[in-house]
């Protein structure tokens, strides 16, 4: 994904400096100085040998957390099914309609995959949607939430704000308008991260 927003572009466009052993070194040595470990990106279910980072980092005693944007789904089912990760963080972009705009991505499919899988699993998990105003309106945010609602998602539905970075691959500005809370449906529970 390329989407407008992300601020993580050295590691979108590969330019990330961190090897797996270097990771892991770090790692050990702060074992009982932390309790768990964040996999992130870019998209972490991207990387060829996530599977066996994840399990050398379970062996490092670390709970593991998973940021997605699900576009992975056969690697999140593995990750799930060996139980090496503790917590999921679904991206939902946008809806089917704004979603190649906002990602530059060609389809929503696999992320419906692991959005069901996701809900079918035994894991606790949140999904989040990162809202530029003058991309996502109410009316957005209200598709994505009833979206959810028919497959089944009864976990808080977190709105994080952009947070305006000279950096992003979009090179973005701050937002022109402004989330009206009052106008979007309460159809699951819903939070905005500050």
């Amino acid at each position: 994904m390329r989407c407008d927003y992300c601020y993580n572009r050295d590691i979108v466009f590969g330019q990330g400096s961190v090897t797996t052993t270097e990771a892991l070194t770090w790692l050990q040595q702060r074992r009982r100085l932390l309790d768990g470990v964040v996999l992130s990106g870019g998209e972490a279910t991207r990387y060829p040998n996530l599977t066996e980072f994840a399990h050398d980092i379970k062996t490092l005693g670390f709970n593991i957390k998973l940021d997605t944007n699900g576009t992975c789904s056969a690697c999140v089912h593995r990750l799930l099914h060996d139980r090496l990760i503790d917590y999921v963080a679904l991206d939902y972009k946008a809806p089917y309609y704004k979603y190649r705009q906002i990602t530059h991505h060609k389809s929503m499919e696999e992320f419906h995959k692991t959005l069901d899988l996701l809900l079918s699993a035994n894991i606790s998990f949140e999904v989040r949607t990162t809202l530029h105003h003058d991309l996502l309106d109410e009316d957005d945010i209200n598709i994505i939430m009833e979206d959810l609602h028919v497959k089944g998602y009864r976990g808080t539905y977190y709105l994080q704000p952009f947070l305006y970075d000279t950096h992003t691959i979009g090179q973005l500005k701050c937002p022109k308008k402004q989330l009206d809370v009052s106008r979007l449906k309460t159809l699951i529970a819903f939070e905005i991260r500050h």
